[in-house]
């Protein structure tokens, strides 16, 4: 039977509860225990699908296709459990399913409540798959004293008074603020937000505390004493150089241990020496390669979270560092891509929709393939790099994508829609979601950086090339690298005229973690760093 263990998060939005949970899940499967990681959303909407970027930054697709918050991404780059349809619940989807079986007349003319229907359907959520797993680790999203939040921390105070005594853990993520004028960590913020935490009925066992400083003997003492826990349950985790490094600081400190003692789970040998070579790769370098991306969502960092995730492990794969120029696709819709892509030693376009950037985006192609910088396109930028060929090899002025504005008389639509049975019509758009299986060509540059025939990828997408167009691309010299057997689909590009030109219709940065980069991302940093060598070498000359 396996063992719950619930993130809550208290004072203020943003402490890394997220971070935490992953990082809890990596510790315990360095003891041999099997994780699942799943997130709790206390929003209205069915799932972040729908959402803005740069409302709720990325969304994460699982390989069943699920449309996921970007909490699930670190779950998955901190674990090598995959997270699935179970592991992304949020409001809508509780109410949208009790209101159906209400619909239905499942609760046979009952008043449909919070208690016990919405509770219930919380607890099912949180329990579904759990037999496959020694650990359950539940983030609840939000902070204490959301209102919206109330019916997730009622289930699971419920769980713990349906389950063992030992079989559920509460963790509190939680501030310790330095307040600088009087020069010392302040610990009411915890107490007040722990006391909201029991007037619900819960009691946390552990309190993850941040801070900017390290907690002294007064200050966990007084933690403990105040919100009921041993003294040994106050976890400091002070902010670290990087997020990698969290699973050692929080192993330091003891949480791993703490979790064992209290769901009386077996003590087992770790070696966590994976992790510390990480952080010692991140933390050392050899060299720079600078990267830009050239994108839309740039007014909040989480919106390409995965993707700069991926750069990061290909960099450290190779002993470097990634430096991000983050490009405004706009800016370069109205001035010389010369400008913002001079100095960099690769570009990136990644996954987006709509017309908005689209012409910037192209811009950008064309100046990685004609000065030969090496070019990696995700999703938008295969869009991006097909148009751009379109127009200056085959000519095709006017070609476009069916997502743009089409002038009065155009009719090259080189990427175009496809409706079939791969795609996910749910909410209003057609979507090519989750993992597919792409065949490479023998002799593609991507078979032999993938060295496999074939690959599983996941997607999010509703544009497809051009069957009509397909031949004439290949016959200028575009080489349709990877296709979908069973649709057709094409989904890899590359130019063999370039020293590394790639494009995906999937998203390859949802599969990469720190300890296994994505061979794609991988070969990219190692493209990108000898173009800077090749090119510093010149200059010299």
């Amino acid at each position: 039977m396996a063992k719950y263990i619930f993130v809550t998060g208290g004072v203020l939005s943003s402490l890394g509860k997220g971070i935490t949970a992953a990082s809890l899940g990596a510790l315990m499967e360095s003891r041999g225990y099997k994780v699942a990681l799943r997130k709790f959303d206390p929003y209205l909407n069915y799932g972040p699908g729908t959402m803005s970027p740069l409302q709720h930054g990325e969304i994460f697709v699982t390989a069943d296709g699920c449309e996921g918050d970007l909490d699930l991404g670190h779950y998955e780059r901190f674990t090598t459990t995959n997270t699935d349809e179970f592991s992304d619940i949020t409001s809508g989807k509780i109410y949208y399913t009790v209101i159906e079986r209400e619909r239905r007349g499942e609760y046979l003319g009952a008043t449909v409540q919070v208690i016990p229907h919405i509770t219930d359907e919380i607890k099912r959520c949180i329990t579904a798959g759990a037999e496959d797993y020694d650990i359950v680790i539940t983030e609840i999203g939000g902070t204490v004293g959301d209102i919206e939040g109330l019916p997730f921390l009622e289930a699971i105070r419920q769980m713990k008074f349906d389950s063992d005594e030992d079989d559920v853990l509460f963790l509190h993520v939680t501030l310790v603020p330095y307040i600088k004028s009087a020069g010392e960590l302040k610990t009411k913020p915890t107490q007040h937000s722990v006391r909201q935490l029991q007037e619900i009925g819960i009691s946390p066992d552990i309190l993850v505390c941040r801070s900017e400083y390290p907690l002294s003997e007064g200050v966990r003492n007084k933690l403990a004493l105040f919100c009921n826990v041993e003294k040994s349950s106050v976890i400091n985790c002070m902010d670290a150089a990087t997020i990698y490094q969290v699973p050692l600081v929080l192993n330091e400190e003891g949480l791993d241990s703490e979790v064992i003692k209290k769901l009386h789970l077996e003590e087992r040998e770790y070696d966590l020496s994976l992790w510390q070579d990480i952080v010692r790769r991140i933390k050392q370098p050899k060299d720079t390669v600078t990267i830009a991306v050239v994108g839309k969502y740039l007014e909040t960092k989480d919106a390409y979270l995965s993707l700069t995730e991926a750069l990061l492990h290909g960099a450290v794969a190779n002993y470097l560092k990634a430096e991000i120029k983050w490009v405004d696709a706009e800016l370069l819709e109205n001035r010389m891509a010369n400008e913002y892509l001079n100095n960099v030693d690769g570009i990136l376009i990644p996954a987006g929709f709509g017309e908005r950037g689209m012409e910037g985006k192209i811009s950008a192609v064309n100046f990685a393939r004609t000065k030969d910088i090496p070019f990696f396109g995700i999703s938008m930028g295969l869009q991006a790099a097909v148009i751009e060929y379109a127009r200056s090899v085959l000519k095709l002025e006017d070609a476009k994508s069916a997502e743009m504005s089409k002038p009065a008389g155009s009719n090259n639509l080189v990427i175009d829609y496809k409706h079939d049975e791969h795609y996910n019509e749910e909410m209003g758009a057609s979507m090519r979601l989750g993992s597919y299986v792409t065949t490479l060509l023998d002799g593609s540059l991507v078979k032999e950086i993938y060295n496999t025939d074939t690959v599983t990828e996941r997607h999010r997408h509703r544009l497809e090339i051009n069957d009509s167009y397909r031949q004439m691309l290949e016959n200028s010299g575009m080489v349709i690298s990877g296709n979908n057997d069973e649709s057709g689909f094409a989904d890899v590009i590359e130019l063999h005229s370039h020293r590394w030109f790639i494009a995906t219709q999937f998203c390859p940065e949802f599969q990469s973690k720190p300890f296994n980069p994505h061979p794609l991302f991988n070969a990219f940093i190692q493209a990108a760093y000898k173009f800077k060598q090749d090119r510093n070498g010149k200059e010299q000359e």
